[in-house]
Order: structure tokens, then sequence, then C-alpha cells
């Protein structure tokens, strides 16, 4: 019943034959792959965040993901599981918007170096903004080598500053320091 072995024998045997010519037309066109792809061709990328983090990627609303739509001309599509696919006109629309994505999916790490911005001074130190969504405390005995008295001597808020994260608890709290980071590390972030 159904197809004899012959006529299977004989299609397959056509079908190679058909695919071998295929190939040689193509060969005569191009003799190898290029190198790289047009710069007109559109670039898609897929990779994996941590489910817990899609709601960070969307944003209140979508803002957050329309944002980066908006500022990186790509077009994004996240599935539950934490799949994103990216979807960009060139390579350069889809780079941005994966560094928009990395960054706010970013976990600081003990001993990493960060720009930041101090968003608020305490009485007991400052609140640095290293990552999208993210704050330390320099407490004020890591501003300085000398004795902090007065923190808004050493800090103003909305100040660019170099921090060294030094600890992370169990809460998901980030130490950070100021006198900690030599002239060499800040000069290798500038």
């Amino acid at each position: 019943k159904g197809i004899d072995k012959q006529i299977l024998t004989t299609a397959l045997e056509q079908a190679r034959q058909g695919r071998l010519e295929i190939l040689k037309s193509m060969l005569k066109t191009i003799k190898a792959p290029r190198k790289q792809l047009s710069k007109y061709a559109p670039k898609i990328i897929s990779f994996n965040i941590d489910p817990d983090k899609i709601r960070e990627v969307i944003g209140k609303g979508g803002s957050t993901i329309r944002s980066i739509t908006e500022e990186s001309g790509a077009s994004i599509d996240i599935d539950d599981d934490g799949n994103i696919r990216i979807y960009g006109e060139d390579a350069d629309s889809r780079d941005k918007a994966i560094e928009l994505i990395s960054r706010i999916t970013a976990e600081a790490e003990v001993g990493q170096l960060y720009k930041g911005k101090v968003a608020r001074i305490v009485d007991f130190g400052a609140f640095v903004t290293i990552l999208p969504g993210k704050d330390g405390l320099v407490h004020i005995s890591q501003i300085s080598s000398d004795r902090v008295e007065d923190i808004s001597q050493y800090l103003q808020e909305g100040q660019d500053v170099v921090v060294k994260v030094m600890d992370l608890d169990a809460r998901g709290r980030i130490k950070l320091s100021i006198k900690e980071v030599t002239e060499e590390e800040k000069a290798s972030l500038a």
C-alpha cells in the first residue's frame, strides 16, 4: 500500500540531482557566502532574560519598552519565559535596543565600578543610582578618607560619581564606596 520502493528511489534521486544543479548555479554567481550581511538586511537577535525582570523591561503601562523602541528604532517581542526577540532595521538599532535592555536587566556585582548619579542625600550617606532602577547607599564613612561632617560639602544631588560595589546583602541592598575607587580605576571608566 502506498508508494512502492522504485518510485520513491527515483523521486529522491531526481530531488538530489535538482539540488546539485541549484548549488552549481549558486556557485557560479557567488563563490562563497558573504562575510557580513548587507547593511540593508534586517537584523534580528534573540536572547533570554530572567523572567522576573520582564516587568522591569516592559515598565508601567508599557512605558519602558515603548521608550526603548522609540530610542532605538527596533521592534521588541517578549515572551512569558523571558525570551526576547529584537528586530532592527540595521545593526545600530538592534545593538542600541540590546544595550538599553541589558542596562535594565543588569545586576550589580561586588567589586565592580559604576558611574552613578547621586539620587538623594540623607544624614547617614547618599543614595546613588548605578543602574536603571537600582540605587545603592554610600555610607558617610565611605565618601572620603577624611572625616565627613557635612555630606553636602562632598556630594550634591544629581552629581555624577564613580562608585565601587562593596557588598550585596541578602535583602538586595547595595553597599557602595567612593573612597575605595582609585584614580586609575576612575580613569578607566572615563
